[in-house]
């Protein structure tokens, strides 16, 4: 977990055997614009719920809880506005909780999109969802199935 950038805190936190699928639609989401769209001021109550969220995420990766990562993995703030960036952003996420993902959510400004699976065979069925969507709609796109690295995020010297 990267704590802070300024300074930089870099905070090891276990990580549970999950898998990653990633679906990356041949589409171009701008991070300027993905930034630009983004309110400028936060209801107490949403950061409140994100909050929340974010700790829920974190508890549930160190304690191996899948449900409470699963319950956490719902982002009340950024995703509701540059989920409008990526074309069937909502049909995806439905479609692969349906199919037994944990959860999930844009990866970075977008327009990638990652969900969280507790098996292989889950995710795979995940990354076959994610394709049929875009193919269906006439998006290229490139699907990614993978565990979390477990080294975590590094400090690489310049």
């Amino acid at each position: 977990m990267i704590r802070s950038i300024h300074p930089l805190d870099i905070v090891p936190i276990a990580s549970p055997d999950l898998f990653v699928t990633v679906v990356h639609p041949q589409i171009e989401v701008r991070t300027a614009d993905a930034r630009q769209i983004l309110r400028k001021q936060v209801f107490l109550k949403d950061a409140i719920k994100q909050w929340g969220n974010i700790a829920g995420l974190v508890a549930g990766f160190m304690t191996n809880d899948r449900g409470l990562i699963g319950r956490s993995l719902e982002d009340v703030i950024i995703e509701p506005v540059r989920s409008i960036l990526i074309p069937a952003f909502d049909e995806v996420k439905a479609k692969c909780k349906e199919a037994g993902a944990l959860g999930g959510g844009i990866s970075g400004s977008g327009p990638s999109i990652f969900m969280l699976s507790e098996d292989e065979a889950t995710a795979q069925l995940v990354g076959d969802i994610m394709k049929k969507v875009y193919d269906d709609i006439g998006i290229e796109n490139y699907v990614y199935v993978t565990t979390i690295a477990k080294n975590g995020v590094e400090k690489v010297n310049e």
